[in-house]
């Protein structure tokens, strides 16, 4: 490795992630933090589309962020990295590969009662992960609820206390300043500048000491010391109660909870402070991931961005040692690979830089083959420290190029698409020779389609994926059929009778024979079952046959006519001609699916189940997750398709199922009729 680094700013860089429900203004928080550290020069807005976050054509035409966009910025000397993460549920799955590596997350609420279910799908990732946590209230300059209250709305969705340290001071029911807590100082907002420094106001001076006292009594929970001197109503040591805030944040025995307005500036100043002073390092990071750092480059792969200009990036944190451009790494397989640049980001802008020491994120260029979750050394890292689960696809659609000169095209397009986020995967289904794009919600899949056409230039047609329907007999039937062409030399003769019956559900196919005196020789055998297995991937409803047996009884041959090609060719005509008569009957696969929702929505999860004709199993407490429930049921594979979209508009966007097949069931009537009749449009 080379020996000459390069490391701007401190000992001490952060890597911080911004997360919060859609809506709640993370992206606006972002440029406020990146326009009062000075990393720009003016704050722009979501709705004149000139943010640094949310930078990608299908965020700014949504309004909406649909990836992570990194952006480092520098606050009283110390560098720090800004991970503005995904808020709709659609696109969580974004954040699985980035929170690996953060040191802290920013959890950006509002005061709406609508939006607790969402923040505690965020909160409880961040908790199982062990994610030290704060929440910033931001509009506060809108908010119609005493800050009290909006506590209490939000502490079910945590399951650390939410901890107060500031209390806002009101002037004709707008917050216009706050009191610091810890500090014990009034300060009034400016817009987008620095708050300044006032008294107490004599209205506020009670709610500031019962908040205070609040505040203490909590932190005093894990520290004995504090609490003897609250018992014994003595002041305590001011550098106690920091190093509490610090310490009790870090191990997520609390949950500090700020306030503002990141549109107007207004917090900001006091945020990045906090974040300052109680971000852990990155060997408490390494900790969590069960590394003991050293002096060994240890690298954590985050995310794949594929850039217009850079090509594949690979943002990484640097959990240990340090990395320079043109160095080379490797891989887990113990494969190396050749950092080719190296660069800051700022949102869609990449800076060049040297080399990158111990807590920095940088993007490393044209690491072939590295994927999010990945971990690179100097030495092959045989288990990740953080691999990237997938999520499994709500969602999916069957695509294809509109130009079928475009099929390999679209293959290595969709293939950069899932690269880049893990959520996403493409699946090929040989039964239908489709290409499935999975993802995680409907919204998640128009985004990925979108890139298809802006990024890629690929017009694509998209169809429900074809649901794997099966058909089975109900009788028997006898059938014999002779394959005989004569075309000048050889020519081909094959002859075989058939019996044909159905086998209990799930025996799935038996081939027997009762040749006896050499009607059909031997050899030919292998053939006459090939020709039957091949004839039921079509069977009499033009579905895939299940649960049959078929008996070669009889036939005959030719000594020098016959072939396995004529034996293969009869057994197909006698299968073509028995099926029809076995009185064949349409099977479609069922699920058993799991649905994940606030319990206050289960009523009305039950009646989409239904309607959906889904056989509903029951439902319990879902397990570790207060005020949620799961919901059991049996329900037809075709149903599931677009399932997602009901269940989140029921569930303020929140809503997640799992589903696995459990058996075949037998469709009639008019249902099982359309299922045909578009089969028949598919084939011709």
């Amino acid at each position: 490795m080379n020996g000459n680094r390069e490391t701007a700013g401190s000992a001490r860089p952060r890597c911080i992630a911004i997360l919060g429900p859609s809506g709640s203004g993370k992206t606006t928080l972002l440029e406020a933090l990146l326009a009062r550290s000075g990393a720009i020069s003016r704050q722009g807005s979501v709705s004149a589309g000139n943010t640094v976050g949310d930078g990608a054509p299908e965020a700014r035409a949504h309004t909406m962020s649909v990836e992570v966009n990194a952006a480092g910025a520098v606050f009283m000397d110390d560098p720090f990295t800004f991970l503005d993460c995904p808020g709709a549920v659609d696109f969580l799955g974004e954040t699985v590969g980035v929170l690996a590596g953060v040191d802290l997350a920013v959890v950006v609420v509002e005061a709406d009662e609508k939006k607790v279910p969402a923040l505690q799908l965020i909160l409880k990732q961040l908790e199982d992960l062990g994610v030290p946590r704060l929440v910033f209230v931001n509009k506060i300059d809108r908010a119609a609820t005493r800050i009290r209250d909006v506590l209490a709305m939000l502490q079910p969705a945590s399951r650390a206390p939410l901890l107060l340290r500031q209390v806002p001071i009101w002037n004709d029911g707008i917050a216009t300043g706050y009191i610091d807590l810890a500090l014990e100082r009034a300060y009034v907002y400016r817009e987008h500048a620095p708050s300044e420094i006032i008294d107490i106001p004599d209205a506020a001076m009670a709610r500031e000491v019962e908040a205070r006292f609040s505040m203490l009594e909590t932190l005093a929970d894990h520290d004995d010391a504090l609490m003897e001197a609250l018992l014994e109503d003595l002041a305590p040591d001011p550098d106690r109660i920091f190093a509490d805030l610090a310490e009790e944040t870090r191990e997520g025995l609390v949950c500090p909870v700020f306030f503002g307005s990141a549109e107007h500036g207004n917090g900001i100043g006091r945020l990045l402070k906090a974040l300052r002073h109680e971000t852990p390092d990155v060997a408490e990071a390494a900790a969590r991931l069960g590394l003991e750092t050293g002096g060994d480059p240890l690298l954590q792969v985050l995310k794949t961005l594929h850039t217009p200009h850079a090509g594949k990036l690979s943002l990484v944190r640097v959990m240990s040692g340090s990395v320079a451009d043109a160095d080379t790494l490797a891989r887990g397989d113990g494969s190396a690979v050749r950092v080719s640049g190296l660069y800051t980001l700022l949102g869609q802008q990449a800076h060049k830089r040297v080399a990158a020491g111990p807590g920095d994120t940088v993007a490393l260029g044209k690491l072939d083959g590295v994927a999010t979750g990945e971990t690179l050394g100097t030495t092959a890292v045989e288990t990740p420290l953080a691999p990237v689960h997938e999520n499994m696809p709500v969602l999916g659609l069957a695509v294809f190029p509109a130009e079928r000169r475009d099929e390999v095209k679209l293959n290595a397009a969709l293939a950069k698409l899932a690269e880049e986020d893990p959520s996403l995967s493409v699946v090929h289904a040989p039964e239908s020779g489709e290409t499935l794009l999975r993802g995680q919600g409907e919204m998640h899949l128009r985004v990925a389609l979108e890139r298809l056409a802006g990024k890629y230039g690929l017009q694509v047609e998209t169809a429900p994926p074809g649901v794997p329907y099966r058909e089975t007999i109900r009788g028997s039937a006898s059938a014999r059929a002779r394959h005989k062409k004569q075309s000048g030399g050889h020519g081909q003769f094959g002859d075989v009778a058939l019996e044909i019956h159905p086998l209990e559900r799930g025996e799935g196919f038996a081939f027997t024979d009762t040749i006896t005196g050499g009607v059909i020789p031997k050899q030919y055998i292998p053939a006459v079952r090939a020709g039957v297995e091949e004839a039921i991937r079509h069977g009499a409803l033009g579905f895939p046959v299940v649960d049959l047996g078929v008996t070669l009884t009889d036939g005959s041959f030719h000594s020098v006519d016959s072939s396995d090609q004529a034996f293969r060719m009869a057994a197909i005509q006698a299968m073509r001609e028995g099926l029809p008569k076995c009185r064949p009957v349409l099977l479609e696969p069922v699920d058993l699916v799991t649905i994940r929702c606030p319990s206050e929505a289960t009523p009305r999860i039950n009646g989409i189940v239904s309607a959906h004709r889904g056989q509903l199993l029951g439902f319990d407490a879902r397990p570790g997750w207060p005020g949620w429930d799961e919901v059991r049921a049996m329900m037809p594979t075709a149903e599931t398709t677009d399932l997602i979209v009901e269940l989140r508009s029921a569930t303020q966007g929140v809503a997640s199922f799992s589903r696995v097949f459990d058996h075949l069931a037998e469709l009639n009537g008019k249902a099982a009729e359309e299922v045909r009749a578009r089969r028949n449009m598919r084939a011709a």
